[in-house]
């Protein structure tokens, strides 16, 4: 008992101070001298450099949908509105588990059609579409053969999870998969071990969530990412080892899957990083609601991540009344999709279909309009890494190879946008992506003024840059001092 008081008061005088963004904890790594032994915490240090993690990073841009029996009251129940996330209204409007799973016998969402949201990603510029396989409520889109709720029991009986994985792959869309390990249809899952009782039945659930975790990986072998939720109560903190086995069990059934680390939680219960401040899963997946921040928060660009956004304010399921919340504009979604790709990340913009199954209207003009965008000035966005230049007010930078690219959403009415460069760097060439050359004059040591274009911008653009990386013994400003 004295040792392991003792490892506890280790624990606590070693935890590094956190920093909280949106649900994630991030950390500063601990000194190698003081790290803790952690038989469940972070596998790797530094990125993942294979192939199929390149391929997640340089996708960028990704298409979440969910939909699930949530769509059907879409924020209504027994004649009350409810303005939270509508795929929480179950327990928004507290309806046991036994009269929300009767809409499954309403679930026939007869304009379903798999190939027509396939190509409403790709027209959006989507290189893949996350989708909810099954969300906290319970119910599976896929025909389980572990639960009875799922669309085999629905008049639909449509495997929309297989239908929709065919669809993307045939347009040459990745599918990544979110899974809720949080199950309010299941007598067994439980919010904390609070008994031996607990144990048992937590034990037997988390057995029944291993075999659908196969069930998807085996039916569906195709599919790219797993992305994990609802693992935030105590029960799934208290039980480590079994997020770090399910990691470890994707990876052997389909190699080069990815995985969040929103499923993780180390020895102490500690998540997405780990009590030594490592980075457990493959990417970060913390960032709903805020995006870090392009000047103060510049450690996110040592590892991957992945933000999504709602267009309604934290809607992400189906709700008939978007003017209960603020809805972005496409500029603004295109904004963040931006900011995220400046700092090295992800962004999936989330679509809520009707239950009908079609998407609604404003999300069919958002998909045109991030199309249109991304068709003109997509080579900005894929493919492309946090730059490493100092942030300006008229937008962001991004960067692949040695293509620097300044995205600009704010246009200086001086005409002029300021570029300040690293040391030994030269811009040889401007000119706007799909458009005119512009000039770029230096202005001071590392400082260069770069015109706006001769025409009038109707959105937000791109300016190229052609890079030089001079000698510092060149630089006319050194010759004139010396």
């Amino acid at each position: 008992m004295k040792g392991f008081l003792l490892n506890i008061l280790l624990f606590i005088s070693l935890t590094p101070s956190v920093c909280v963004y949106g649900q994630q904890e991030q950390r500063e790594p601990l000194p190698a001298e003081q790290e803790i032994s952690l038989k469940y915490g972070a596998d790797r240090l530094g990125k993942r450099q294979d192939a199929a993690m390149q391929r997640f990073r340089e996708n960028r841009l990704g298409l979440f949908i969910h939909w699930g029996l949530y769509a059907i009251p879409g924020g209504e129940w027994n004649g009350k509105t409810y303005k939270g996330a509508a795929e929480w209204l179950k327990s928004w409007a507290g309806v046991s588990s036994d009269e929300w799973l009767q809409l499954m016998e309403r679930w026939n969402p007869t304009k379903f059609n798999a190939k027509s949201w396939a190509k409403t990603a790709r027209r959006m510029g989507a290189k893949y579409v996350k989708i909810t396989t099954k969300h906290h409520e319970g119910f599976c889109l896929w025909p389980s053969k572990y639960t009875k709720y799922t669309v085999a029991n629905t008049p639909c009986r449509k495997d929309i999870l297989g239908e929709l994985v065919k669809a993307c792959n045939d347009e040459g869309i990745d599918v990544h998969f979110y899974f809720s390990v949080m199950d309010w249809s299941h007598p067994d899952y439980r919010y904390d071990i609070k008994s031996k009782e607990d144990e048992e039945a937590f034990g037997r659930f988390l057995d029944f969530t291993e075999n659908q975790l196969k069930e998807l990986a085996t039916n569906y072998p195709s599919v790219k990412d797993f992305w994990f939720d609802g693992t935030w109560d105590a029960s799934i903190k208290k039980n480590g080892w079994w997020t770090a086995h399910i990691e470890r069990m994707l990876k052997e059934m389909i190699p080069g899957v990815t995985i969040n680390s929103r499923l993780r939680a180390d020895d102490f219960g500690k998540r997405h990083f780990d009590s030594n401040g490592h980075l457990m899963g493959d990417y970060e997946s913390g960032y709903e609601r805020k995006l870090p921040d392009p000047v103060l928060d510049l450690k996110v660009t040592k590892w991957d991540w992945e933000a999504c956004m709602t267009i309604p304010e934290n809607q992400w399921g189906y709700h008939k009344d978007w003017s209960l919340s603020y809805v972005k504009t496409p500029c603004e979604v295109l904004q963040r999709i931006v900011h995220a790709v400046s700092m090295g990340g992800n962004m999936v913009v989330n679509f809520g279909p009707q239950a009908d199954g079609d998407f609604r209207a404003e999300e069919k003009k958002m998909a045109e309009v991030i199309g249109n965008w991304m068709s003109r000035y997509g080579e900005a966005v894929y493919g492309c890494d946090y730059a490493g230049w100092e942030k300006k007010d008229w937008g962001y930078y991004t960067r692949k190879g040695e293509d620097v690219y300044m995205v600009v959403f704010n246009a200086p009415y001086a005409g002029k946008l300021n570029v300040k460069v690293p040391n030994g760097v030269k811009i040889t060439r401007a000119c706007v992506v799909n458009g005119e050359e512009v000039k770029a004059e230096e202005i001071a040591r590392n400082e260069f003024n770069v015109d706006m274009p001769s025409g009038k911008m109707d959105g937000p653009f791109v300016i190229k840059l052609t890079i030089d990386h001079a000698s510092d013994k060149s630089d006319k400003y050194l010759k004139a001092k010396t």
